[in-house]
């Protein structure tokens, strides 16, 4: 098939698995495989192959770079006893285990290393796609160790390869390679996310800005790969560096851009693979001779579930160099082992290392095995996705892990601290910018009115959870009045009336907002009466407050020595983006001290964004 015909294809499939995903309620990307499977039925779709240096070098810096930007940092920092181990010793221990079985089963041994190599690190794209229902920080953990395995992996094949080839590899060319994969491909990532910083913070087109931020992940793998380094580390650290510094060197419109448009464009690499996996399991699988895929489907289900028990055993083993939850139970210890385990998915990067495997030697005989190790890691693939991605929902269900609600908390941290610090140096503000009083004060009471919204959210969720909590109680009261008499304690009754009270409003300081409980209802209602409007304003101000329209060329309350209406916006407008500018200020430094997550930060950003944009207007089209 020629490629306009290969690339109308995959746009269909992943339309018709984006329609049916949502009604068949399965994960697109199961989906998706699904109709790459199938597909694959047709003999003139079974031609078309994925050949390994498209994953590496079209798909995975792609998807890796835009993982790591929405990967936190600060939890990356704070999991290294989970992620150094589980990307290094795992991977290792699960590759020898895989190759141990495959041996034993009849694969040679050079060729089930190779096997072990390329199943054993999860894959961080399809722990991104099928893994969104976990804990967060779960969630997070898993993604930054499937971000950094991919080293580790890649040295154990290219040692394996070199086996599988005739090679002698030396102890001092393992350690060698070893230090080379990690620290050059490190120290590439860290490299051009330097000159990344440099070149952006001479920009303001969007284009341009967005431009560079595109070229950085496939220039760091370039560079990396140049230099015999880990190309998916040089893209995990340039993008987690680029992340990190993006605010202060980038426009607010070339965020809301970047935003708007790499997530659908790695939502279509992310689709297009799963595709063409699902076709190339097909043609793997009409290659092998029918006496062989009996024993391979075999090596495949041993594969997968040598997998499966050495993830849990690791984890198990290692516990106790972790630091486990305050007040986590053995039992939570054991779920979490267990949903951490049933999400551990392999994808594209274990094929493509398959797939990379030689067809001949140097002395022109075929590779033994080569056929073997592209079936079965197909195989393990699709075993991890059709059965791990459906069976996660149940697992996570069954864990019942703690609510984690850090970072809706942090969110509101962070909203309340800014607009407090905002409303604490409007009068500098105001004083910098020549700004006049009438201007002044509308922003400082707009600014009191968003605080108070701020605080009714925070006290509203607050209550929602109280309430949770109590309907749990009483759920499990009742289970236990039927078992036997029910312990002497407070009336839920009395405990929801002593909690019912109203909580004070508070601003970003901790202290009670002016204005008290009149300003807080007005947020409430989500608006102001016409009472809140002040003695000062024109008749226009007041019957915009009041929700009606005054025409001022024909109004008689014009106060012709005030300023005009243009200066009084060119204030404002310069008095707002001054506030925007202290909250990011604030919202950055909260994100530097650890305070608040790199996450949550982002997510306030983009309203910061949006809100400088309607400020300031779009940019010129030659911008």
């Amino acid at each position: 098939m020629h490629g306009l015909e290969i690339t109308v294809l995959l746009g269909v499939a992943i339309l018709v698995g984006t329609v049916l995903a949502p009604r068949l309620r399965v994960a697109t990307p199961l989906v998706l495989l699904v109709i790459g499977l199938a597909l694959g039925f047709v003999p003139a779709l079974r031609s078309i192959e994925l050949p390994p240096e498209t994953v590496l070098l079209l798909f995975l810096p792609v998807m890796l770079f835009r993982e790591a930007w929405t990967t936190s940092l600060r939890s990356v920092r704070r999991s290294l006893r989970y992620i150094v181990p589980m990307s290094t010793l795992l991977v290792v221990a699960s590759a020898f285990a895989v190759a141990g079985v495959a041996t034993w089963m009849g694969i040679p041994w050079e060729a089930a290393l190779v096997l072990g190599a390329a199943v054993a690190p999860p894959d961080a794209t399809a722990v991104a796609a099928l893994g969104r229902l976990l804990p967060p920080k779960t969630f997070m953990k898993l993604k930054a160790e499937s971000l950094t395995n991919d080293g580790t992996a890649l040295v154990l094949y290219a040692i394996a390869v070199a086996l599988l080839l005739g090679d002698r590899i030396t102890p001092l060319q393992i350690t060698g390679m070893v230090l080379v994969s990690y620290v050059g491909g490190a120290t590439a990532g860290i490299a051009v996310a330097a000159l990344a910083f440099f070149a952006l913070r001479r920009m303001r087109s969007t284009l341009t800005i967005n431009l560079t931020l595109v070229l950085v992940p496939f220039v760091a793998f370039l560079i990396a790969e140049l230099i015999d380094a880990s190309g998916v580390l040089a893209v995990v650290f340039a993008g987690l560096i680029v992340a990190w510094v993006s605010p202060r060197i980038t426009t607010a419109i070339s965020r809301r851009a970047a935003d708007a448009t790499w997530p659908f464009g790695v939502y279509l690499l992310n689709g297009a693979l799963f595709v063409l996996i699902g076709l190339e399991v097909q043609l793997v699988l009409h290659e092998i001779s029918p006496s062989e895929i009996g024993i391979l489907l075999l090596i495949t289900v041993a594969a997968w579930a040598v997998l499966f028990v050495v993830r849990y055993l690791f984890q198990w083993l290692f516990s106790p160099f972790s630091r486990p939850a305050a007040g986590s139970s053995r039992s939570l210890r054991h779920r979490s082992r267990m949903v951490s385990t049933v999400a551990g998915f392999r994808g594209a990067v274990s094929l493509a290392i398959a797939l990379s495997v030689p067809t001949m030697t140097a002395t022109g005989d075929a590779v033994p095995g080569r056929d073997a190790i592209v079936f079965v890691t197909a195989g393990v693939i699709v075993l991890t996705l059709l059965v791990q991605g459906p069976l996660l929902p149940a697992v996570i269900r069954w864990a019942k892990l703690p609510r984690d609600d850090a970072a809706i908390e942090e969110y509101e941290l962070a909203e309340r601290t800014i607009s407090g610090a905002a409303l604490a140096a409007l009068d500098d503000l105001a004083l910098e910018h020549g700004i006049s009083d009438r201007v002044r004060d509308r922003a400082r009471r707009e600014g009191y009115e968003r605080l108070e919204l701020a605080n009714a959210r925070a006290v509203a969720r607050q209550r929602a959870a109280e309430e949770r909590d109590l309907d749990e109680l009483d759920a499990s009261r009742d289970d236990s009045s039927s078992m036997g008499p029910v312990p002497p304690g407070p009336a839920v009754g009395d405990e929801r009336s002593r909690r019912g009270g109203d909580a004070a409003p508070l601003d970003g300081h901790g202290a009670s907002a002016p204005g008290g409980s009149s300003l807080h209802r007005g947020a409430l209602d989500g608006g102001t009466s016409r009472s809140d409007v002040p003695a000062g304003e024109s008749s226009a101000d007041r019957a915009l407050a009041g929700g009606g329209l005054e025409m001022l060329a024909v109004s008689d309350d014009i106060d012709l020595t005030q300023r005009s209406p243009l200066l009084r916006h060119r204030e404002a407008t310069r008095l707002r983006l001054a506030v925007l500018d202290r909250k990011r200020e604030v919202l950055l430094r909260l994100r530097r001290e650890g305070t608040i997550d790199d996450l949550v930060a982002r997510r306030i950003l983009a309203g910061l964004d949006l809100e400088e944009i309607r400020a300031r207007g779009l940019e010129r089209p030659d911008d």
